[in-house]
């Protein structure tokens, strides 16, 4: 079986290489597919439309929360039943989750449809915005289940060692997107409406590819209803070694809400110069979030192995890729500064305050690989609970305190400020959390020879 081969057998760099490669390659394509929408939007220069961009943005960042849940708790009790030798486990926990994932989009489609105007007022739209940001989230409320259902299969397929054809279906949907952007948002003249249409076809096309490969390529993972009925109260399981990502999904959104309502209060301009800054900063962040998602399965197969020696490879090689990914992208994304913010924006007001904005959203980048690594760690070695802990501590706890702290003591550049000191922060406590929990581990599990 794939994952057998890759996850026990290989050299540990090789291992290393085949997942954190495609995961990374994933991230950087997905980077060129968030910018796709509010480049090509940029090019009407209408900051209401960018602005409208970055409103509702929360609400798919809360969606994808539930997305990332199911996805990475899957991966991970998946990997972890295979290492143990029971596929029977990891045939019912997949189904559990994609059919959790297809309902749960299903409810949210009809709930955002339903109520999207007070939804949109709550996230601080304003008159200018409104009609925009409208139209963008009606029709990816419409696309709601494919993007649930796209995020989650293809943890699943990580766990499965079908690393290629995860890749597949993430180029396909993205590239799909990127394609049909232009021809949507310019040539059709469907602006912001166009962007929306194009990100719902493009999670379709990504959903269709993992789908064929759950249904007819996989001998571990399973979308019948009879597997998913066989043992729902695995589900509890799933969502606790996923809620460390989804809690930090759900309060990034929530924290993007927050400040978005202080930002409102320095006009449109300043709620699109965020959105930019944002979208230039996050090449930086999911590239290190990336290497980190990309090795779960790994982890998580040696910790049900109780090889440790091998663990403790892959752990320490990963270490040096994170801080060098991150060190490298956030000088090429400083030293870029100027030409990354000009694809998003026209306004010289709007751009001045982005270049303001983006060193301390880039600022504690070199350490997030330390925090990404350190949640992963301790969800395959179960420690669900700490993981979900250190979550909240960089996305709520430490985060929202902050936002409205700094910016009473800076105004505007404060929300980025607030930003860069919870990054900084949250990196030193995860690793404290993470060196604590090896301990206990390797005074538990026995050793073996490293293969």
């Amino acid at each position: 079986m794939q994952s057998e081969r890759l996850f026990k057998e290989a050299p540990v760099w090789q291992a290393v290489g085949t997942l954190v490669g495609p995961s990374v390659l994933s991230v950087l394509v997905m980077v060129i597919y968030n910018m796709t929408d509010l480049f090509f939007i940029g090019l009407l220069k209408d900051t209401a439309q960018t602005a409208a961009v970055s409103v509702v943005g929360p609400v798919f960042t809360l969606a994808s929360a539930g997305a990332t849940v199911l996805g990475m708790g899957g991966c991970a009790v998946v990997a972890n039943s295979l290492g143990a030798g029971d596929r029977q486990d990891a045939r019912c926990v997949s189904s559990l989750c994609g059919w959790c994932a297809l309902l749960t989009g299903a409810f949210l489609a009809v709930v955002l449809n339903l109520f999207c105007e007070p939804i949109l007022y709550m996230l601080g739209t304003n008159a200018e915005i409104l009609p925009y940001a409208t139209h963008y989230l009606r029709i990816l409320a419409l696309g709601a289940p494919a993007m649930i259902f796209s995020v989650s299969a293809a943890s699943l397929l990580r766990a499965d060692g079908a690393i290629r054809r995860g890749l597949a279906g993430n180029l396909a949907g993205s590239i799909t997107n990127i394609l049909l952007d232009p021809l949507f948002i310019l040539i059709f003249g469907w602006n912001i409406a166009g962007a929306a249409a194009a990100t719902m076809l493009g999670n379709l096309v990504a959903s269709g590819i993992y789908l064929h490969h759950i249904l007819y390529r996989s001998e571990v993972l399973s979308l019948s209803p009879s597997h998913a009925l066989h043992t729902p109260t695995r589900l509890s399981r799933v969502l606790a070694l996923g809620l460390p990502n989804g809690v930090s999904s759900l309060l990034s959104g929530l924290a993007g809400s927050f400040s978005n309502r202080l930002l409102a209060a320095y006009g449109t301009n300043a709620l699109a110069a965020m959105a930019a800054a944002d979208k230039s900063a996050m090449v930086v962040t999911l590239v290190q979030m990336g290497i980190c998602m990309g090795l779960q399965p790994l982890l998580a197969y040696n910790v049900g192995g109780h090889n440790l020696p091998r663990l403790r490879a892959v752990l320490s090689r990963t270490f040096g890729l994170t801080i060098g990914f991150g060190t490298a992208f956030a000088l090429v994304c400083l030293l870029a500064q100027r030409p990354l913010i000009g694809l998003f924006l026209s306004d010289p007001e709007a751009i001045f305050l982005a270049r303001q904005l983006l060193p301390w959203l880039l600022a504690g980048s070199p350490l997030l690989g330390l925090y990404y690594l350190s949640i992963n760690f301790l969800q395959a070695t179960g420690y669900a609970g700490s993981a979900t802990l250190l979550s909240a501590l960089r996305q709520g706890v430490l985060l929202l305190p902050a936002l409205y702290g700094f910016h009473s003591l800076l105004g505007l550049p404060g929300l980025a400020v607030a930003r860069a000191a919870t990054d900084l922060f949250s990196a030193v406590i995860a690793l404290l959390l993470f060196l604590l929990v090896w301990r206990k581990l390797t005074s538990d599990i026995p050793l073996r020879t490293c293969s």
